[in-house]
This record gives C-alpha cells, structure tokens and sequence, in this order.
C-alpha cells in the first residue's frame, strides 16, 4: 500500500489548478459549463494531499459521452465512475503533482456538495483547521489503508454540509 501523504498548504496549488484548467478548457470547448478547483489544495491554507482535484462540469448531460471520449483520447487515464455518483474520474501524472479530473453533468449531487463543502472551509479557518488535524491523524493511523482514510473523513464532511444548509 502506498502511505497517504498530507503536506502543508502550497501557494502554488492554485496555479497548477489554473495551469490543468486552461488545458482542459482548450481540450473540451464549448462542452464545459465550468472548471472548479475542489479538494484540500483548493482551501488557503489547509493542508492536503499533494495532488490538484478539479470537477469539470459538462454543459448538459448529453454532452457527457463526447467529453469523456475527447478526455481519454488526451492520454489521460480513466478511471470509470468508481463512486456510482455520476463524476467520471480520470488522472495524470505530472512532474510533483498529480491531478484528478472529475467529469460530470451540470445537476450532479456530488460535485455541488462539494462545493458547498469547499466554500465553507473557505469562510470558516476554524472549521478548516480542524479538516486538516482529522487528516494528519487519519493518515498517520491509515497505515497506507484509503478506505481507511477515506471513510474517516466522511462524518467530518457530511457535518459541513449539513451546516451550509443552515446558513441558508
């Protein structure tokens, strides 16, 4: 198993995302309603995995099956919808970081919770710090185990959603 790394924040993280969506914009056209920076590297300030998490939204949900053509037709390596939530993965190996794509439709539950997820972490430091001491324990516990890792996030997560709802 490979050990799951969790670094502190680094202000390139946005530059890279600005780098991978400016050649996924140029790849996918007028089939992208938007690109967002989404995950640990996309919160000042939080420490994260060091790899760049992006949700490319396509502009309908009929404009999916081309845009995953063209994505894997870019070399890039697809990974399926391995969460059954409708965002198709794809990664790439870049230099220090890697960079997972995800590629969904415009109404997709998961991506604008993670959204919701990523804005509050944004708005509250508190709320962000205490993300990132849950992920140095976790990775420190998980002993290489994602599942592990993984699932240990998910109350933290789901709680923050929860909250962005009643700020509503």
């Amino acid at each position: 198993m490979r050990a799951i790394k969790v670094v502190d924040y680094d202000p390139s993280w946005p530059l890279l995302f600005a780098e991978i969506s400016v050649e996924v914009s140029i790849l996918l056209g007028d089939l992208v309603l938007s690109i967002d920076h989404i995950g640990g590297t996309s919160v000042p300030g939080l420490a994260a995995k060091p790899k760049i998490d992006l949700d490319v939204v396509a502009i309908s949900d009929e404009a999916l099956p081309p845009a995953i053509e063209l994505v894997r037709a870019a070399h890039f390596i697809f990974h399926g919808d391995p969460h059954g939530d409708g965002r198709w993965v794809f990664t790439r190996n870049r230099e220090c970081y890697g960079f997972r794509l995800y590629l969904c439709g415009p109404d997709n539950r998961a991506h604008q919770e993670r959204i919701l997820f990523r804005d509050y972490l944004r708005d509250h430091p508190d709320r962000a710090k205490a993300y990132a001491d849950l992920k140095r324990r976790l990775a420190a516990e998980a002993d290489g185990d994602w599942d592990f890792y993984t699932g240990g996030k998910s109350a933290f997560v789901n709680e923050t959603v929860g909250l962005t709802t009643l700020r509503r």
